[in-house]
Parts: C-alpha cells; sequence; structure tokens
C-alpha cells in the first residue's frame, strides 16, 4: 500500500508541472497530466483510425511515460529554455525514478526506449509531442503564440526538424501548416513587432 500511495503522490507531482501552453479556452496553463493523457489518446486515435503499423500498447506507454521526468525536472519553455540544463536535470531525474521506484520495469522500459528514439513508435510519439502544441494553440485562436511573441517563422523553424521524424505525423503537421498559413496574420505576433524575440 505504502508504495501504490508513493507512485500517486508522483503522479500528482506530475498535474503540478505547469507546461509553456495556455489551456483551451482557460485563463491557466496546461499540465503535463493533461499533456500526457492528450498525448496518449490522440497517438492512439491516429495510429487506430488510420490503420497504421505501429504498436499501439508500445504508443500508450511512451505517451503516458514521456513527460514523468519533469515531476523532478520541471518543464523547459520550447523558446529560451536552456536545453542542455534540461538535458542534465532530465538525467538525475530519471536516475531519481528508478531508485524511488526500482519495481515498475515497465515505465523505466518506456522512459528509456522514448528517450532513445530508435524505434517507430517513440519517433512517432515524440514527433506528436511536438505537434500538439500547434494544434493546440491553432484551436485556440494563436493566443499563446500571440501573448508570447511568437511568429509563424519561429514556430517553423522550432517544429519542422522534429515533427519529420515521424512520416506519419509530418503529414498531420504539413496538413495544418496550409491552415495555418491561411490565418497567420489573426494567429501569430506580429514578426516585425517581435524582432530578434525567443
Amino acid at each position: 500500500m505504502e508504495s501504490l500511495l508513493k507512485f500517486l503522490d508522483l503522479i500528482h507531482s506530475l498535474q503540478l508541472v505547469r507546461r509553456a501552453v495556455l489551456a483551451r479556452g482557460e485563463d491557466r496553463h496546461e499540465n503535463d497530466l493533461e499533456h500526457s493523457y492528450q498525448l496518449a489518446m490522440a497517438g492512439r486515435y491516429v495510429a487506430t483510425s488510420e490503420r497504421l503499423t505501429l504498436d499501439r500498447d508500445r504508443i500508450l506507454r511512451y505517451a503516458l511515460a514521456h513527460d514523468v521526468v519533469e515531476t523532478y525536472a520541471g518543464d523547459t519553455p520550447t523558446y529560451g529554455g536552456n536545453h542542455q540544463e534540461q538535458a542534465r536535470r532530465e538525467a538525475d531525474a530519471i536516475a531519481r525514478i528508478r531508485q524511488e521506484f526500482p519495481e515498475f520495469d515497465e515505465l523505466h522500459e518506456a522512459i528509456d526506449g522514448y528517450e532513445r528514439r530508435e524505434d517507430p513508435e517513440s519517433k512517432f510519439v515524440f514527433a506528436l509531442d511536438k505537434l500538439l502544441p500547434v494544434l493546440n494553440n491553432y484551436l485556440d485562436g494563436g493566443r499563446n503564440w500571440k501573448s508570447n511573441g511568437i511568429t509563424l517563422a519561429m514556430l517553423m523553424d522550432h517544429k519542422a526538424g522534429r515533427i519529420s521524424t515521424s512520416p506519419e505525423i509530418k503529414k498531420h503537421y504539413d496538413a495544418v501548416l496550409e491552415k495555418i498559413r491561411e490565418s497567420e496574420r489573426e494567429l501569430f505576433a506580429d514578426p516585425e513587432a517581435h524582432e530578434g524575440s525567443g
């Protein structure tokens, strides 16, 4: 019973990690627990509805485990975050989770597999993880992009290479990019007003 309580406390901590993305239609940032659930469901949906030849259970495991390290490492903003420091914090967090929950091999395997990105499922989840904020910001009318001075060029510079790791997800990125380009002025900060930011 004590180990279950300890694990639930870890999951509650995941709910306290705030992400840079605003929750759609709300005046708060989404948290890692919401994001992980959305990633798991969206991944399963895409894999199922498109009849992809990917291991759907592995997709779920990667999606649910991919941000657990942030309970101890925190979230690093996409634009302007210290990504070298993030890598160090996440390595420390992985070691701590292994030490605190040595009996949960499946979690450790999922975290390691996701971090290595050697199989198609981990690449799929990684790319979808990068696409979801784009989709969520689009659905929210670009509110987060505008308030943070993000331009379409900044978005494309940051996302394109990461999302292209999975051809199954890249086609969705390309499709939403077409929609975004049609509404660029409504969705993004004015590039001239924010030159040099981010």
